[in-house]
């Protein structure tokens, strides 16, 4: 077995990758120590020939080609073949700092945990063009603290799955994969990682670029994406009552829960739906998912609770239509 699998989805970013696979070869690790799965999800543009050279010169790429199927899928299929030990997902727009792995797979390694979470710095394309004359902060000495994934969640929720390395025997062990076909598929994925992971490592060192400011298909609002995020709610509520948690996690959880609710509906309010029809459309299909919620923290949560329990349909697009185009017209 080798120590990691880095598993990069491509489609449509060929303005990117190649300096996503360029900075996974500057990480001062052995090719013997690591594969790189390219999984190509049908691109429909250059990308793929943007990486042509680099590909047969390393002898620890593997690719795979498929139709295109989502983020999911690739990740999921990447997974099924990935030998390593451990797993990391970048982003193909994003990049990895410089020799910043290394150290975290050493101390997982070590250590034997199921996740390690690291830190990640935001830079746009200009910032990341000019990193020699705009360096990244220098790093602190690397240290780990030992915490539960609960209280990683909860502290602050964390839906960034590639700033963290997993364990693949802790992945199969929980059956625990990508959404196929949604948008949000890291909402379900991280949820339950955290909920169920037994040894969790935390720390401030920064393994990521995450390259913020272009067109993604995570910057485009549609009817779609509001249905996929309703189903990754789903899925993280089925998820919540599944398993036997304590009071006070189940109580967290539902607080974390609400939150998630809370801003997706305020989305699909203000998310630049075409009309007041596709926002009933929307809140249609978020009830179809979850027909009942209760959050019982506070009067605001029991209020909306009670709104999206007992108001008809209309009359509830309408409540939160209303609310954000007046807060709009404020602004």
């Amino acid at each position: 077995m080798i120590d990691l699998s880095i598993i990069i989805p491509i489609y449509n970013v060929e303005k990117y990758i190649r300096p996503c696979i360029e900075s996974i070869y500057r990480q001062g690790l052995n090719e013997n120590q690591f594969e790189v799965i390219i999984v190509n999800d049908g691109t429909k543009d250059k990308s793929m020939e943007m990486i042509a050279d680099i590909i047969p010169a390393h002898s620890n790429i593997t690719v795979i080609n498929q139709e295109n199927q989502g983020l999911s899928v690739a990740r999921n299929n990447g997974i099924a073949i990935a030998k390593g030990e451990y797993i990391l997902m970048p982003d193909s727009d994003d990049m990895l700092i410089d020799y910043s792995v290394k150290p975290l797979l050493e101390k997982v390694l070590a250590e034997k945990a199921d996740i390690i979470m690291a830190d990640f710095v935001q830079m746009n394309d200009e910032e990341i063009n000019n990193i020699p004359q705009h360096p990244i902060k220098q790093q602190e000495a690397f240290k780990t603290t030992e915490i539960s994934g609960k209280d990683i969640l909860y502290e602050k929720y964390c839906r960034w799955y590639w700033r963290s390395v997993y364990r693949r025997k802790f992945l199969h062990e929980n059956n625990i994969s990508f959404v196929p076909g949604i948008y949000a598929q890291d909402v379900p994925f991280t949820n339950e990682c955290f909920l169920k992971v037994k040894k969790c490592l935390r720390t401030s060192w920064l393994l990521n670029i995450y390259r913020r400011g272009h067109e993604s298909a995570a910057s485009k609002y549609s009817l779609k994406r509001s249905n996929d995020t309703s189903i990754a709610i789903r899925k993280s509520w089925e998820l919540s009552r599944s398993l036997s948690l304590s009071p006070e996690t189940a109580y967290q959880q539902d607080d974390l829960l609400f939150s998630i609710f809370y801003t997706h509906i305020c989305a699909i309010a203000c998310g630049h739906l075409r009309n007041f029809s596709e926002v009933c459309q929307a809140i249609n299909f978020l009830k179809e998912q979850i027909p009942h919620l209760t959050f019982n923290h506070d009067k605001r949560q029991r209020m909306w609770a009670y709104m999206y329990n007992q108001l008809p349909l209309t009359v509830f697009a309408f409540i939160i239509y209303s609310k954000q185009m007046l807060l709009r017209k404020l602004k």
